[in-house]
């Protein structure tokens, strides 16, 4: 992976470098560079003055009472932090979200104080966005959108949603970011890289995992805010799927998207979640996960290129006649992910590995996709043993379980990187494991009746029996009892 520093923060193109347009903006804007610094030095303050307390209450306790408030320390100090981070929102929630998943960095205390933050904020005024959408379409707003509703459809830490209307009459979806973002992302990400050295962020204390976290957390939030990349993963993506039933991926409207305007077509529908509704509209909910099951299957197993943000704010089913077939659609590509060539090779000869039952062969393709520290490798050996034991003790090959057991594995997974040390997750494979963990999780709550197992094993078996050029055959791995157990599961 390439490295980043807060020095190649993107920096906005004077065209686009727009000052806000009224008193009152300008005073946001400066008020906006002062919050961080005072919300973060009430966090430092309040941590001290806890270890304080504690010091000074030492000597009147027993040691079990001691012991207990050292203890407590650790999930009292992430709380605090977690509150500042989403107080703070932007570049210190996205921090919050993306520590949230790192299970093989943070301790338990901390990774369930970030899983607490949202990804949403209170919306800006249209006059706040006015200027940006005007400077990067290089013309009026009522010229570039004849109809543009100033209440958003929706909100979140890096831009906000407006539907709207082309002058062609098109019905549109437009995702406007924040002025104030890429101005101060170079200040913010020199923040964070403070932020990673706190207690809260665990073994990111690490000097080698905190420079790496870092990196990935910059890399990626540089993509997020790249909103011409996001268009050009949303229309690739639309493509693979372009055969598949029921799929839908708003089209991205050219002549009205920038690096910081996004321009898609809108469609009337419902969140995917909402029961009511879909009863309203006559939609099997066994059928809409089929269909989500479908598209996450193809996209990781077979494109290589996925949509990496599967929660239920993101998907929808499409508003239609009573008894129509249902169509999903899928909106919100800034998180998405296109696994490497050589990592696609490595995963696959991973997963034929456990299905071989081959430590040997699983821990070697470990360290080759960088997820053993240098000195780690015996202990990361023996957590391996013993899950891959636990498997083989329950007499069912892996492909064969239920999406009961695997969603059960995905929490000793999770366990399994919590507790071996030396055993971390790069990023593009947490946002591969993120991904189908959500997945079976929306399965769980949508249709739970559901064998997700049936529905993406086949996908799988695809995947693994199709190396890509110049790659060994996997024939052999599955044709043996793996495989034979797959049969059934594959359905």
């Amino acid at each position: 992976m390439r490295s980043f520093d807060a020095a190649q923060a993107p920096r906005v193109p004077a065209s686009a470098a727009v000052a806000p347009a009224t008193p009152g903006l300008r005073m946001r804007a400066r008020a906006w560079a002062v919050w961080p610094l005072a919300r973060l030095a009430a966090l430092a303050a309040a941590i001290l003055a806890g270890r304080l307390g504690d010091a000074l209450a030492a000597p009147f306790l027993r040691a079990g009472a001691r012991a207990a408030r050292r203890a407590a320390r650790p999930g009292r100090e992430a709380r605090a932090v977690a509150a500042a981070l989403g107080d703070l929102k932007g570049v210190y929630a996205k921090l919050g979200q993306f520590a949230a998943l790192r299970y093989d960095a943070l301790p338990g205390d901390a990774r369930d104080a970030f899983a607490t933050l949202r990804d949403r904020l209170p919306p800006l005024p249209l006059a706040a966005l006015r200027p940006i959408v005007e400077a990067e379409l290089g013309m009026p707003l009522e010229r570039a959108f004849p109809s543009f509703e100033p209440v958003p459809l929706g909100a979140a830490s890096i831009a906000q949603v407006h539907r709207a209307r082309l002058p062609d009459g098109r019905e549109v979806a437009v995702k406007v970011q924040y002025p104030w973002l890429r101005a101060s992302l170079g200040r913010d990400l020199r923040i964070v890289r403070a932020l990673l050295r706190l207690p809260a962020f665990g073994r990111s204390r690490r000097p080698e995992l905190r420079e790496r976290l870092f990196a990935e957390f910059a890399e990626g939030l540089a993509e997020e805010l790249d909103f011409a990349r996001e268009a050009r993963v949303a229309a690739e993506i639309a493509r693979n799927l372009a055969d598949e039933p029921g799929i839908v991926v708003p089209e991205v409207v050219p002549s009205h998207s920038t690096g910081r305007v996004l321009t898609m077509a809108y469609h009337p529908a419902v969140p995917l979640l909402d029961r009511p509704a879909l009863a309203r509209l006559g939609v099997d909910p066994a059928e809409v996960l089929e269909i989500v099951a479908r598209a996450y299957a193809r996209q990781v197993f077979v494109d290589g290129l996925f949509h990496a943000d599967p929660h239920p704010g993101n998907l929808f089913v499409l508003e239609a006649p009573a008894g129509s077939a249902p169509r999903v659609l899928f909106v919100d590509f800034g998180l998405s992910k296109r696994l490497r060539p050589a990592l696609r090779r490595e995963l696959r000869a991973a997963i034929l590995a456990v299905l071989r039952g081959d430590v040997d062969a699983f821990v070697a393709g470990m360290d080759r996709m960088g997820m053993i520290a240098p000195g780690a490798e015996p202990g990361v050996r023996a957590a391996v043993e013993r899950m891959l034991g636990r498997l083989r003790g329950e007499g069912v090959a892996p492909l064969a379980l239920g999406a009961n057991r695997v969603l059960a594995l995905k929490d000793e997974a999770k366990a399994l990187l919590q507790e071996t040390e030396g055993l971390q997750l790069p990023n593009d494979l947490l946002l591969y494991a993120k991904t189908l963990s959500y997945l079976f999780g929306l399965g769980a709550e949508l249709a739970p009746r559901v064998d997700l197992m049936r529905l993406t094993v086949p996908w799988l078996l695809r995947f693994l029996a199709a190396p890509e050029a110049g790659e060994p055959g996997a024939d052999a791995a599955l044709s043996a009892p793996a495989a034979r157990a797959a049969g059934p599961a594959a359905g």
